[in-house]
């Protein structure tokens, strides 16, 4: 019932639950994988449209989307028309939607008056959205909060502004900038942004299992679901998302841990692949820690990976590990 294809814009998505962009997370490698399971959108990290407009070729290196199954969504920031403008007309070419970060509370994005600082100038969200959606022929959706505060809730303001300026959707998160991730996503606010605007309306924020997937679609009758930070270590839950709103019931044995390991092997090459040994078993060392979490002996496992140095002492580390729990 509430498993279903969204339209945004030109671009018809298989199913609606999708991969959150999250910045250090969702590289190639990380969206490959989840992949697997077959969420209906994954989002690149996001990219600074200042750096693209520089020419810095670190931020390229982001966009890196070879081989992969589209559609992609590619998330740019930034506070600065002229070079949004500029990045929304360079992804062209290599994004299927272009998606404006206007939620992110980090201190080194905010600081710039970029992500959530947005929303403490409406107009400036209306002006941003207005020059990026006349350049684009690809998709232009926006991912918001609640507000900057708990004096600011704008979220219903600026979901009708975003839209009034071209947008093909909007992604909002149930707390305000001065939350960060602490305490519990109001997704009251979700139900009142998707009852205030025509577009598709995607809910995010502590959607933590398949059962919390069905709370919310009952709860706030979104178009669809964004899932971040529960994706780390179980890229999987999507496939449990799925099969339980179209079925009622999902495997929780799934994966086994010899699937699991196969998994995590498969990750650290590509990861290596992509990034070197050097950075790429550095890069691995996180999301090993999510995917051995709650596992027996987990913290020991992780104190020594994290001083490993190669990809094959990892993987020797880790099928040792696997064959004693």
């Amino acid at each position: 019932m509430y498993i279903k294809p969204l339209k945004i814009g030109n671009v018809v998505l298989e199913n609606n639950i999708l991969l959150a962009p999250m910045a250090g997370i969702t590289d190639l490698p990380f969206r490959y994988l989840t992949k697997k399971f077959n969420p209906g959108l994954v989002y690149t990290e996001m990219v600074s449209a200042k750096a693209l407009f520089y020419g810095d070729e670190k931020t390229k290196k982001l966009l890196n989307m070879k081989n992969e199954k589209r559609p992609i969504a590619v998330q740019i920031f930034g506070s600065d028309v002229e070079s949004m403008v500029y990045a929304a007309e360079f992804l062209q070419d290599k994004a299927d939607i272009i998606d404006i970060n206007m939620g992110c509370p980090a201190p080194k994005v905010v600081k710039n008056g970029d992500g959530s600082r947005l929303l403490l100038n409406l107009d400036l969200v209306g002006e941003i959205v207005t020059a990026v959606t006349a350049v684009s022929k690809i998709p232009v959706t926006v991912k918001i909060r609640k507000g900057w505060n708990n004096e600011n809730i704008v979220a219903k303001e600026a979901a009708k502004i975003i839209e009034k300026a071209g947008a093909s959707g909007i992604t909002i998160h149930g707390r305000t900038r001065d939350e960060f991730y602490s305490g519990k996503a109001d997704w009251d606010i979700i139900k009142e942004v998707k009852q205030s605007v025509n577009i598709p309306c995607i809910g995010n924020g502590d959607i933590k299992s398949p059962e919390d997937a069905l709370k919310i679609f009952e709860q706030t009758n979104v178009d669809g679901i964004m899932i971040g930070r529960a994706s780390l270590g179980k890229p999987w839950i999507f496939k449990h998302i799925i099969d339980y709103l179209n079925n009622g019931t999902y495997d929780s044995s799934f994966p086994s841990n010899r699937q699991k390991l196969k998994l995590i092997i498969e990750h650290i090459n590509l990861e290596v692949e992509e990034k070197g040994e050097d950075i790429g078993v550095k890069e691995m060392r996180k999301h090993l820690s999510w995917y051995i979490k709650n596992l027996k002996d987990a913290s020991r496992i992780r104190e020594k990976i994290n001083i490993l140095k190669t990809k094959q002492e990892v993987i020797d580390c880790l099928e040792e590990y696997f064959k004693l729990i």
